[in-house]
């Protein structure tokens, strides 16, 4: 029996991306990464997409990483397009107990084409590189010889935590990690890439994780729809035991909140960057000169 402070948390999450148009549309492709993934410690319990204009077309798919993405045709001509992703879902408490290799010195922890195929290819930096003589110093702080490799992270966390200041419009989906250090400031997603490419940065597996965030209103107030955001983190691969545990596993942790991820977490998608699993992104046909796009998200809990 799941004991109550042991209890998975239940979630109703509703993503609504609305993109208007200064002038018709005439064609609009689209991809999103809005469907929450199914795995250990996570349960899909209901999803849907709605798409206004309805599409002519339409179909959902599976990434090289296991994503689920859904595609969509609008042919109908219009000045207002709303993606509306909604989902039910139950996360569990991580238990990062039994471990082991966990408390490993660090340098164990980088994985090999043999000894973590389906993490080498996180160790690789992104083309164009990220991966500077200032990302590799910055992690090596942290990252000092013979550490247990969990303990390293969680200083590293606090450290991006406490070096870079979270503000809001300060860079955009396509601001390189150097820029933000130059910066010391960014949002969430580029604390996500900083963790990440310190990482790699000394051979260790870290994947860019896309998902949500619950959030609890400031005392007295309640809380507002629509005011939580689409948020990321990062996660790195903890190497199996060899004889029972081939695979590994990832612990999350997130820079942004200077703490590892818990049950307050709803993982959608993961990659090796943002550009992997971006919520929505499309190509229109138009003359139109303007455009804006008003996103909101709502993540609130359900009573199990």
């Amino acid at each position: 029996m799941i004991g109550r402070e042991a209890r998975p948390r239940r979630y109703r999450v509703v993503h609504r991306t609305k993109y208007s148009y200064s002038d018709e549309v005439s064609s609009s492709y689209g991809r999103a990464y809005l469907t929450p993934r199914e795995y250990p410690g996570q349960r899909l319990l209901s999803h849907e997409i709605d798409i206004d204009p309805v599409p002519s077309d339409r179909s959902i798919g599976t990434d090289v990483y296991g994503n689920t993405t859904s595609y969509f045709h609008v042919t109908a001509e219009h000045r207002t397009l709303v993606v509306t992703g909604e989902s039910l879902v139950e996360v569990d408490r991580p238990d990062h107990t039994g471990l082991g290799q966990a408390a490993e010195p660090w340098e164990n922890a980088r994985p090999t084409a043999t000894t973590g195929p389906l993490a080498f290819e996180f160790t690789l930096d992104l083309q164009p590189p990220e991966i500077t003589p200032e990302v590799t110093a910055f992690a090596a702080e942290s990252l000092t010889p013979q550490r247990p490799l969990l303990e390293a992270v969680r200083e590293l966390t606090t450290r991006i935590y406490a070096d870079f200041t979270y503000r809001s419009g300060s860079t955009t989906v396509s601001t390189k990690v150097a820029d933000v250090f130059a910066a010391r400031a960014g949002v969430c997603q580029d604390f996500a890439r900083i963790g990440a490419a310190c990482l790699r940065s000394h051979g260790l597996a870290a994947r860019y994780v896309s998902g949500y965030l619950a959030t609890d209103p400031p005392p007295g107030k309640e809380r507002m729809v629509g005011a939580d955001a689409t948020h990321a983190w990062s996660a790195v691969w903890v190497p199996g035991d060899g004889e029972h545990d081939r695979t590994g596993r990832w612990i999350a942790f997130d820079p942004t909140n200077d703490q590892f991820a818990d049950e307050r977490y709803v993982t959608v998608a993961w990659g090796r960057d943002y550009a992997d699993v971006p919520p929505v992104r499309g190509i229109i046909y138009t003359d139109a000169k303007e455009s804006t796009i008003t996103v909101s998200v709502d993540v609130a809990p359900v009573e199990v």
